[in-house]
C-alpha cells in the first residue's frame, strides 16, 4: 500500500488495525491521530511504514490496548510516563527506532507485559529495577542502546520467573552476581545475550540451562577454559554459541569433540585458545576461530562438515599442508554449500586443493600470508561467483598466464597475488575477462557477508503473535587485509564498492597493457615493486574511479601523463623509484601529493619537488595568465576528495600522514604497520 493514509476514524468498533510494512505519503506519527478515535482498539501494529515524530500522544486513551509495535520507524524523544496508564498491554514492541532519555520507571506497571522489546534504539542510564515487578515477562530485549552501570542477577532474574529470552547486549552495563554461592534459576532461558556485559567468569545458574538454543556471551572479560558442564549442557538444543572477544585458553577437556548436535554457528574468535582446533558437529555452517593461538595441522574431519558455509580459521598458527581429502571429490562431494573460506596468516604449505573448483558458491577465498609453494590456481576462474582472492604473501610462482577462453572470474572484484615470486608479463587478456570490474558499482551499498541458512524463530509461549527470528540479527561480515603503499590495512567489513588489483612485489616483467583502462570500475591499483618498463598508459585516465595507484620501484620512464591529473578521485598516487621524466602535471588531485610520491625519478622537474623545470618565456606568460586565487585551487581539489568517497567500509583508526588520513576516511582501515624498503624487489 501506498499514498494517503485512509479514513478510517469512524470505525469505532474496530478491535484490530495492522498498518506495517506501507509505504505512506504522510508517515508523520501526528497524522495517525484519527486512531485516537478507535477506543475499542486492543491489538496496533505500524511497523516499519517510516513513521517519524515523537511518540505518539494520542495513544494516550486508548486503554484497551494489549498489543503495540512500532518496530523499524525513525520514532524520536523519550518513552512518555503516560504509557503506564496503558495496563492492559501484553506485547510492547519499538525495536530500531531513534527514541531517547531514560527509560521511566513507571514501565514496571504494566504488570500484564509477556514481551518488552526496545532494543536498538538511543537509551541512557540504569535499567529501572522496577522492571522486576513484571512477573508475567517472557521477553525482554535491550540490546544495541546506550544503558549503563549494573545489573544484579540476584535482583533482577529470580522475579521474572516466566523470562526465557534475555538481550542485554551492546550497551555499558555491568551484570554482577553478589553471592558467591550458585544461583539457582526456575527460568529456562531459550535464547540468552549477554554480550558487553563485563563479565568476568562463566555464570553458575547457565548450568541448569538445558533449553537453551542461542548463547552469546561474546566481548566479555571471560578468562580460563569452557567449563565442561557448559559443553554437556543443552546437547541437543544449542544452535547458535558466540563466545567471541574473551580471554579464554581452551577447554576442561583438551582436545574435544563439540557434543552439540543441532549447532549452527560455532563463533570463538579473538580469544587465547591454544592446542589443536575443536571439532564441531557436522551441522554446523559457521565454523569461526580466527585470531587465536591454536596449532596443529588441519585434519580431515574438516570433509566432514557437509553443511559448512562459512570456514575462518585465520590469525593462527596452523602448519602442515592442506588436508587431501580436500582433493578428493567423491569424500568432499558437499563442498558446493561453502562461501567463504579464509585460511590466512597461519603456516600451511603445500598446494591449493584443485577440488576446491567445486565450491561453485564460493564468493570468497583468503590464503594469504603462509608457506603455500604453487602456480597461479588458474582453474578457479571456473567459480562463477568468486569475488574477493587473495593469495599474497605466499610462495607462488612461474607465470600468471592467459586464460583458455573469455569467461573466467565472471564476478571478480578483488585479487591480491602481491608479495610472491610470479613472473613473466601482466595478465592482459584477464584484465578482458573481468567483467565485474569494467562498470563502476552504482548500487545501494551492501556487504559482502553470510547469515544462517536457517533462522531461530521463536513463538512465546503465551502468545502466537510474537515471533522472534535471530538470523536477521546474526550476519557475518567478510574481511580482508591488503597492502598499500606499503601500509598492512584491516578492512573489516568489504563494500559491493570496492575493486582492487593488487600484483606488488612479484617478479612480473614487461609494460603495462592500455587492456586495464577497460576496467572502469576499478579502484585500487598496485604494480609496485616489479620490473615493468615502459611508458604509464596514458588511457589509465579513463579509470574515473580510481582511488589508488601505485607503480613506484619499477623501471618506467617517460613523463607522468596528464591525463592522470583528470581522475578527482585520486587520492593515493605512487610512481617513486622509476625512470620518468618531464614536469610532474599540476592541478587537481596532483596538488596534494607529496615528495615521496616522486623521489627516485631524476628525470622529473615541478612541484611538489624542489627541482624546477626549465620553462620558455612564452611558457611563463602563459602560467600567469591561467593563475587563479589560491582558495579557488584548493576548491577543485576538496571537490575531488569528495567525488572519491565511494568506498567507505568500516570505521577504523585514525592516521597522522595525509595518505593514511585518507584511508581512514574513504576505506576505514586499520594500520598494521608492515613497510617495505624503497627499491627492494624480489
Amino acid at each position: 500500500f501506498s499514498g494517503q493514509v485512509p479514513s478510517l476514524g469512524n470505525l469505532t468498533k474496530l478491535k484490530c488495525l495492522e498498518l506495517s510494512q506501507n509505504n505512506f505519503s504522510s508517515p508523520h506519527s501526528a497524522s495517525f491521530s484519527w486512531i485516537a478515535k478507535q477506543t475499542e482498539l486492543s491489538w496496533l501494529a505500524l511497523a516499519n511504514i517510516n513513521l517519524i515524530g515523537e511518540f505518539p500522544s494520542w495513544l494516550m486513551n486508548l486503554t484497551q490496548l494489549t498489543y503495540i509495535n512500532f518496530d523499524l520507524n525513525q520514532l524520536t524523544g523519550p518513552i512518555p510516563n503516560w504509557l503506564a496508564n496503558l495496563n492492559r498491554l501484553t506485547i510492547l514492541s519499538l525495536k530500531s527506532n531513534q527514541l531517547r532519555g531514560y527509560l521511566p520507571s513507571q514501565i514496571g506497571s504494566l504488570t500484564q507485559l509477556t514481551a518488552l522489546d526496545l532494543s536498538c534504539n538511543q537509551f541512557q542510564g540504569p535499567v529501572p529495577s522496577s522492571i522486576s515487578e513484571l512477573k508475567r515477562l517472557e521477553y525482554l530485549d535491550l540490546h544495541s542502546n546506550n544503558l549503563s552501570g549494573n545489573v544484579y542477577i540476584e535482583e533482577l532474574l529470580p522475579k521474572l520467573k516466566s523470562l526465557i529470552v534475555l538481550f542485554l547486549s551492546a550497551n555499558n552495563l555491568s551484570l554482577i552476581t553478589r553471592n558467591t554461592v550458585n544461583i539457582r534459576l526456575q527460568n529456562k532461558f531459550v535464547f540468552l545475550g549477554l554480550a558487553s556485559c563485563n563479565l568476568k567468569e562463566f555464570l553458575d545458574f547457565l548450568n541448569d540451562q538445558d533449553q537453551l538454543e542461542l548463547l552469546d556471551l561474546s566481548a566479555n572479560k571471560i578468562p580460563g577454559k569452557i567449563p565442561g558442564w557448559l559443553l554437556n549442557v543443552t546437547t541437543g538444543n544449542l544452535q547458535f554459541v558466540n563466545l567471541s572477544y574473551n580471554l579464554i585458553t581452551g577447554f576442561d577437556r583438551g582436545s574435544v569433540v563439540l557434543l552439540w548436535t543441532d549447532l549452527v554457528t560455532l563463533d570463538l574468535r579473538s580469544n587465547k585458545l591454544q592446542g589443536p582446533l575443536p571439532i564441531p558437529p557436522e551441522s554446523t555452517i559457521h565454523y569461526l576461530v580466527s585470531n587465536n593461538l591454536l596449532t596443529g595441522k588441519l585434519a580431515p574431519w574438516l570433509c566432514n562438515l557437509n553443511s559448512l558455509r562459512v570456514l575462518d580459521l585465520s590469525h593462527n598458527f596452523l602448519s602442515g599442508v592442506l588436508p587431501q581429502c580436500l582433493s578428493n571429490s567423491k569424500i568432499f562431494k558437499n563442498a558446493t554449500n561453502l562461501k567463504m573460506i579464509d585460511l590466512s596468516h597461519n603456516l600451511l604449505q603445500g598446494r591449493i586443493p584443485r577440488s576446491l573448483a567445486n565450491c561453485t558458491m564460493l564468493e570468497f577465498l583468503d590464503l594469504g600470508n603462509n608457506q603455500i609453494a604453487d602456480i597461479f590456481p588458474s582453474w578457479l576462474g571456473t567459480l562463477p561467483e568468486l569475488k574477493v582472492l587473495m593469495l599474497q604473501f605466499n610462495r607462488f610462482h612461474g607465470e600468471i598466464g592467459e586464460p583458455d577462453t573469455g569467461f573466467v572470474f565472471p564476478k571478480l572484484r578483488i585479487i591480491d597475488l602481491s608479495h610472491n615470486r610470479f613472473s613473466g608479463k601482466l595478465p592482459s587478456k584477464y584484465f578482458q575477462c573481468w567483467n565485474a570490474i569494467k562498470v563502476a558499482n552504482k548500487s545501494q551499498l551492501k556487504y559482502m557477508q553470510d547469515q544462517p541458512g536457517q533462522s531461530l524463530n521463536y513463538i512465546l509461549p503465551s502468545s502466537s503473535a510474537y515471533i522472534f527470528d535471530y538470523s536477521l540479527q546474526y550476519i557475518y561480515a567478510y574481511s580482508i587485509t591488503m597492502v598499500n603503499k606499503g601500509i598492512e590495512m584491516n578492512y573489516g567489513k568489504v563494500s559491493n564498492f570496492l575493486t582492487g588489483i593488487i600484483l606488488s612485489n612479484n617478479k612480473l616483467i614487461g609494460k603495462i597493457p592500455t587492456s586495464i583502462s577497460e576496467l572502469k570500475g576499478l579502484n585500487c591499483l598496485n604494480l609496485s615493486g616489479n620490473n615493468l618498463l615502459g611508458h604509464i598508459p596514458s588511457s589509465l585516465g579513463n579509470l574515473t574511479v580510481l582511488e589508488s595507484l601505485d607503480l613506484s620501484n619499477n623501471n618506467l620512464s617517460g613523463e607522468i601523463p596528464r591525463q592522470l591529473a583528470e581522475l578527482t578521485s585520486l587520492a593515493v598516487f605512487d610512481v617513486s623509484d622509476n625512470n620518468l621524466t618531464g614536469q610532474i602535471p599540476q592541478g587537481k588531485q596532483f596538488n596534494t601529493f607529496e615528495n615521496s610520491s616522486f623521489e627516485g625519478n631524476p628525470g622529473l622537474c615541478g612541484k611538489p619537488l624542489s627541482r624546477n623545470c626549465e620553462i620558455s618565456e612564452s611558457s611563463q606568460k602563459e602560467d600567469q595568465d591561467s593563475e587563479t586565487p589560491f582558495e579557488f585551487g584548493w576548491k577543485i581539489v576538496l571537490t575531488g576528495y569528495a567525488s572519491g568517497l565511494i568506498v567507505g567500509v568500516v570505521i577504523g583508526q585514525t592516521f597522522t600522514t595525509r595518505i593514511n588520513a585518507w584511508f581512514a576516511k574513504t576505506l576505514g582501515m586499520r594500520v598494521q604497520g608492515r613497510r617495505r624498503k624503497r627499491g627492494r624487489r624480489n
